[in-house]
């Protein structure tokens, strides 16, 4: 756990991203590897949601993870901990990541041993939706508390994602957030988007969460 490999990403200022991020998916379909690019603002559940699905998943899937943050490794010790590949990326400031870091990132984690990747993106609601990092599937994690109106504020971010995860429906009865509404709100901006509520934290809705992914990795692999 503390021997986490922490690794300084840099931006790239050369190649169109959506090429480089093109590039990527390629290489990893050859691979057989998924990455998913798992998005949110900070203190949604990002970590805690990675435990529980690591937990569902370590036994049939080979899984690394790339921590995305400016600083600290705080949440790959605890990835590494639960029982997945982990590798820190920080992002010299950088609010997000593009494909080229993640490129970076997959290099320094060793993809070759692995059949899924999840990238926890650097914790906000507006730059990692604007670049394609190269991910097979985006998704986003939506907490209870920060409200349901959410879809309204950043419509970039929910229509991009592929499945959005409503967390902390533990603590619904304390906050004024309309399920109905949010799902609305959210087809409004992606009706393709698939929407799971869960609780990461005592694994309500983990295996509906856990079934959609593994799917999506089997199709992926074929």
């Amino acid at each position: 756990m503390d021997n986490v490999k922490i690794l300084e990403v840099k931006q790239s200022i050369f190649a169109s991203n959506d090429e480089q991020a093109a590039q990527l998916r390629q290489s990893l379909k050859e691979k057989k590897v998924f990455l998913l690019n798992l998005m949110s603002a900070p203190g949604s559940g990002k970590t805690t949601t990675l435990r529980s699905t690591i937990a569902a998943l370590k036994d049939e899937l080979r899984i690394g993870v790339m921590e995305a943050d400016i600083d600290s490794d705080v949440d790959a010790k605890a990835i590494a901990a639960a029982g997945a590949k982990a590798i820190q990326l920080h992002t010299g400031g950088m609010c997000h990541l593009d494909a080229e870091m993640t490129r970076q990132g997959l290099e320094g984690l060793g993809p070759q041993d692995v059949d899924l990747v999840v990238l926890e993106n650097v914790g906000n609601l507006v730059c990692p939706a604007e670049f394609d990092t190269g991910a097979v599937k985006n998704a986003m994690i939506l907490s209870v508390p920060e409200g349901d109106d959410k879809p309204l504020k950043y419509p970039l971010m929910f229509q991009v994602c592929d499945v959005v995860l409503i967390n902390k429906i533990d603590v619904l009865p304390y906050f004024d957030f309309d399920m109905d509404k949010c799902r609305e709100y959210i087809a409004m901006r992606n009706p393709n988007a698939k929407v799971i509520p869960i609780c990461a934290k005592t694994g309500e809705g983990i295996a509906e969460w856990t079934d959609w992914l593994r799917e999506q990795v089997k199709a992926w692999q074929a």
